[in-house]
C-alpha cells in the first residue's frame, strides 16, 4: 500500500496573523533566560505570531528549570533550540532571522552579551546576530537591586550604545519586572516601521472628554482613545515628533510621545489652540468629545434624593472648526463617526464635514458595529480627501489602520 507523505503544519501556527499583518513575513528568534519571568515567554511568542511573525524559541539551561521546552514548541509551532549540535543551530537560525529578542534577559546574560561571552545557546545566538547586523532587543527582568547594580547598569548602557534596543522593565515592589507583552511586541513592530515621518511634527487629539454636571456625574462618549493612541504610536515609530492631547482613558499612551492630559472639551480646545502657537506638519483630530455640554456645572454632588432634575445642554466647543484658522499650512485630518448608516451615506456625511471645516482628509467609520470602533482593537474606515477620492480600509487592527491613514496622507495610498 502506498503511503503518501503530507506536509503537516503545526496547529499552533493557525493564530499567525489573526490580529494584524504588521509582522507578516518576519522571523523572530525568541531567546529565553532563567528568570521567573520566563513564564511570560509563551504569551510573548503567541502575541508576536498573532501579529504575523514566525517565532523560533531558544532556551538556556536555566530557563528550562522554569518552563519546559515542550511548552515553547507548543507556543511557537517550531522545534526549540536548547543546545548547539552539529546542526550549527546558531548559524542556521540567524541566516533566516529578521530579529533576535531576549525576553526575559537576566543580569547574567546581559553582562555576558556586553562582554562577548558565548557559553550558552542564548548568548552565542545573540553574538552571531550582532555579527550579522541582525537587530537585537532585550527585555530585562530581575530584582530591582540587581538592575541598579552599577556594573549591570553599565552593561545595559553598553548594549544600548552598541545599537541593542532595551525595553525597560517596570519597577514595582522591589522588582524590575519584565515589560508588558504589549510593550515588548510594540517595540518589535516599531523597529520594522518605515521612517516615513522623519523630522516632521505631528499633533493628535484622542479619547473622550467628560462634561461634568456636578463633581461626580458627567456626560461622555464610549471612546477609549485607542485609535488616536495607535496613530501616536505609529507616527512616533515613523520618526515624527508627536504631541498627543489625550482625554480621560484607561489606555496608556506610547513612550516617546509628549502627552497633554485634559478632561473637558473646553480644556482640549484650550490645549490645542495653545499648542498651535507652534507649527505642526500634520494634525489628526481623532478625539470623540460629546457634542453637548452642561450650561452650568454644579459644585459638589447633586443629591440623589431629588425626584426630578432639569438640566440645560449647550453645544460643546467645536475644535475641528477652529484648527484651520490657527494652522493654515498644516495637513489636517478629521474623523467622523456615524451610527448605522450605509457606506455611501457615511462617505457623503464625512465629505460634507471635510468641506465645512476646510480639512485635507477625513476618516469615517460606523460605530454601530460591535466588532470595530469604540473600545475595540479593530476598525474599518473610509478615508476621503478634498477631491472626494475614497479609500476603504477593511477591518484591521487600529495600528494597521493608523499606518494606512498615514500612507494616504503622504500620498502612498490613493482612493478612487
Amino acid at each position: 500500500m502506498e503511503i503518501k507523505q503530507h506536509l503537516v503544519v503545526h496547529p499552533s501556527k493557525a493564530i499567525i496573523g489573526t490580529k494584524s499583518k504588521l509582522l507578516k513575513g518576519k522571523t523572530v528568534v525568541l531567546c529565553i533566560c532563567g528568570s521567573v519571568a520566563a513564564v511570560k515567554s509563551p504569551e510573548i511568542a503567541r502575541e508576536l505570531m498573532r501579529n504575523g511573525a514566525d517565532v523560533h524559541a531558544v532556551m538556556s539551561r536555566e530557563a528550562m528549570r522554569i518552563i519546559h521546552p515542550h511548552l515553547m514548541e507548543w507556543a511557537t509551532g517550531n522545534p526549540v533550540v536548547t543546545r548547539l549540535t552539529g546542526k550549527v543551530e546558531h548559524i542556521a537560525l540567524c541566516e533566516g532571522a529578521d530579529l533576535v529578542i531576549v525576553a526575559p534577559a537576566t543580569a547574567n546574560t546581559i553582562s555576558k552579551i556586553a562582554h562577548g561571552i558565548c557559553d550558552t545557546a542564548v548568548t552565542i545566538i545573540v553574538s552571531t546576530a550582532l555579527g550579522r547586523k541582525i537587530p537585537v532587543i532585550i527585555a530585562p527582568a530581575m530584582h530591582e537591586s540587581l538592575y541598579k547594580n552599577p556594573f549591570v547598569s553599565e552593561n545595559v548602557e553598553k548594549l544600548k550604545k552598541s545599537g541593542i534596543v532595551v525595553v525597560e522593565p517596570e519597577i514595582e515592589g522591589g522588582r524590575a519586572k519584565i515589560a508588558s507583552t504589549s510593550r515588548i511586541v510594540g517595540a518589535i513592530i516599531n523597529l520594522f516601521t518605515p521612517r516615513s515621518l522623519e523630522g516632521r511634527k505631528v499633533l493628535i487629539t484622542a479619547g473622550p472628554t467628560r462634561e461634568h454636571m456636578d463633581d461626580v456625574k458627567f456626560l461622555s462618549t464610549p471612546s477609549s482613545g485607542k485609535m488616536g493612541i495607535a496613530l501616536a504610536e505609529e507616527c512616533a515609530a515613523a520618526g515624527a515628533d508627536v504631541t498627543l492631547v489625550l482625554g480621560p482613558t484607561f489606555i496608556s499612551p506610547p513612550q516617546g510621545v509628549r502627552v497633554v492630559n485634559v478632561i473637558s472639551c473646553e480644556e482640549m480646545m484650550r490645549a490645542v489652540l495653545s499648542l498651535l502657537e507652534e507649527r505642526y506638519d500634520i494634525i489628526f483630530l481623532s478625539a470623540a468629545p460629546p457634542d453637548f455640554t452642561f450650561s452650568e456645572r454644579q459644585r459638589g454632588k447633586i443629591s440623589s434624593d431629588l425626584e426630578e432634575l432639569n438640566v440645560r445642554l449647550v453645544k460643546s466647543p467645536r475644535i475641528i472648526s477652529e484648527v484651520r484658522k490657527h494652522a493654515p499650512d498644516s495637513i489636517i485630518v478629521g474623523f467622523k463617526a456615524e451610527f448605522g448608516v450605509s457606506a455611501e451615506e457615511l462617505v457623503e456625511r464625512a465629505y460634507r464635514r471635510l468641506l465645512e471645516n476646510d480639512l485635507d482628509f477625513i476618516v469615517a467609520n460606523d460605530v454601530s458595529r460591535t466588532d470595530i470602533g469604540f473600545c475595540s482593537d479593530f476598525n474599518e474606515v473610509y478615508i476621503v480627501d478634498r477631491r472626494r477620492n475614497v479609500l476603504h480600509i477593511p477591518r484591521s487592527s487600529k495600528r494597521e489602520v493608523a499606518r494606512e491613514i498615514i500612507r494616504a496622507v503622504l500620498g502612498e495610498r490613493h482612493g478612487s
